[in-house]
Formats: structure tokens, C-alpha cells, sequence
């Protein structure tokens, strides 16, 4: 069965004005989008040793999602604190807790028996990517990052994926055009309500509009098109197909809080950690 691993950054993505937490992160996101489209995944990362930790250890396990080399790490989990601006998703504040890895080679030997490995600009693997690209096919979200910091990352990425939503139409031709010259072989670019694009070295491009629904919360509707399609892509469907149920599955995503749900109360009986509840009462 085609296997797509994730490497990287989790979060605990609070909601303060609904009380409530998600499981999230670029990394973890694709791997559960990519599963429930269809692909056998695995996710490499670091969670802490507080209840969030266990929040997220157990959706993985929900959601099927292999963790033989997930680590378990002494200390707080990173996280997220949201806020909704008429469905959109708004970062008011962060911490990395635990969440920052180096792999070592049983990692490195785990990955390489993968079809492709997926990781971003939030999973601070730049160091690495050479080591990745080594032993399979590298997908690398780089969501809106400058060309400075693209530059040196993009001959080692099979994969590359961007956040256009800031940019108009010529704007996403060009980035395209600059990235499949770079060295990938396959650019995705996302563009928020006008849809997303996937454009190819053999010269096959798609545009697809996005579904016109007003949406609940756009949190983790990016990564959901990008575990949709890496699962297409790596099953070989032509690249129409592919990106029509990525629009679909996407949208689906931006009709519940989360970026797949699994949510938990801040005051759930179980404790959460201090600054949970902290920011819940702010």
C-alpha cells in the first residue's frame, strides 16, 4: 500500500471563546488528511507529558495514524491560541514546548521505507532536508515564506507546497514558474477562497475554485488539501481528480472547529495544563 510519513510540529490549538482544544500542527494535520483519503501514514514528532500530550497521542491512534517512532518527552506540548474572525482562523500566541527534533538514524531509516515524507517550514527540519532527501521524496509546506528563505531548501523538495492567498493570479504563476525551475517536480499553491493550483514539470496545471460555503473555521483547511493530495498524487490519479476531492475534502474540514476535530473541554474533568486554563479564563 502506498505510505506517506509526516515529520514535525503538533500542536494544541486552543479556542479560549469556544473552551475548548484541537489536536493540529502542519505535520500531524497531512497525515491524518492524506490517511482519511486514503493513504497508509505514520507521523514522527515529540509530545509532551501533560494531558495535551495524551490529547494528541490519542487522536493519532483514532485516526490510525502509525507513531513507532513518536517521542515522548518530558514537559509541556506545544500550542496554539486561536481566534475566529467571521470563520477565519486568527494566531494570537504560540509555544514550541517540546515539539523540536533532531532525527537520528533510525529515524532516517524508518523514513526511507516511505513513499514520500512530509514536513514544513513549522517543523524546523531545514538542517535535515538533505538527510530526507536522501532515502525518499521530500513534500515541504512552505506556506508564505520569502524566496530568501525558499531558495536554498527548494533542490532537495520533490513537493512543494505554498500558502498564495496574498497573492493575485500573476502572482501564483510566477511563484510557480520560479519553483518548478528551482528543482521540485510538482508545486501546490493554495489561494484560500479562489481555490488552489498544482502545477508540474511535464507541464500539466490545474486551477480549481474553492467550494463557495461560507465557512466555519478555515483552521487546518491548507493542510487538508495538501494530505489530499500527496494521497492522490501517490495513488496516481490524474491530477483533476486529485484536486477536486482535495476542494472537497477541504471544505469539508472548514465546517467543524479543529483541523479534525478530536476536540477537548478546558475544563475537562482529566486536568489540562496551568496555561490552558489560564487562557481559557482570559
Amino acid at each position: 500500500m502506498t505510505a506517506l510519513v509526516t515529520v514535525g510540529d503538533n500542536v494544541a490549538d486552543i479556542y479560549p471563546s469556544l473552551g475548548y482544544l484541537y489536536p493540529g500542527g502542519n505535520a500531524l494535520n497531512v497525515a491524518v488528511a492524506a490517511h482519511r483519503n486514503g493513504v497508509a501514514t505514520a507521523y514522527v514528532g515529540a509530545i509532551g507529558t501533560d494531558e495535551v500530550g495524551h490529547v494528541v497521542e490519542t487522536a493519532l491512534e483514532q485516526e490510525d495514524v502509525r507513531t513507532e517512532r513518536l517521542r515522548i518527552v518530558e514537559g509541556q506540548n506545544a500550542y496554539s491560541v486561536i481566534e475566529l474572525d467571521d470563520g477565519d482562523r486568527l494566531f494570537t500566541d504560540s509555544g514550541l514546548g517540546v515539539s523540536k527534533i533532531c532525527l537520528d538514524d533510525a529515524d532516517l531509516e524508518y523514513i526511507s521505507g516511505f513513499d514520500c515524507v512530509h514536513t514544513g517550514d513549522c517543523s524546523r527540519t531545514e538542517k535535515q532536508l538533505n538527510e530526507l532527501a536522501a532515502v525518499t521524496r521530500v513534500s515541504f509546506d512552505f506556506s508564505d515564506r520569502p524566496r530568501e528563505y525558499c531558495e536554498p531548501l527548494l533542490d532537495k523538495v520533490w513537493l512543494a507546497c505554498f500558502s498564495g492567498t496574498a497573492l493575485g493570479h500573476e502572482g501564483v504563476e510566477d511563484l510557480a514558474r520560479y519553483v518548478l525551475q528551482a528543482g521540485p517536480q510538482v508545486v501546490l499553491v493554495t489561494e484560500g477562497p479562489r481555490g488552489a493550483m498544482i502545477a508540474t514539470t511535464a507541464g500539466k496545471r490545474v486551477h480549481v475554485e474553492a467550494s463557495s460555503t461560507k465557512p466555519l473555521d478555515t483552521l487546518g483547511a491548507g493542510d487538508a488539501v495538501i494530505g489530499s493530495v500527496l494521497a492522490g498524487v501517490l495513488k496516481g490519479e490524474d491530477l483533476d481528480t486529485v484536486m477536486g476531492a482535495a476542494m472537497s475534502f477541504a471544505a469539508k474540514v472548514c465546517t467543524h472547529h479543529g483541523a479534525f476535530e478530536h476536540g477537548r473541554a478546558l475544563d475537562s474533568p482529566a486536568g489540562l495544563p496551568q496555561y490552558v486554563g489560564r487562557r481559557a479564563n482570559e
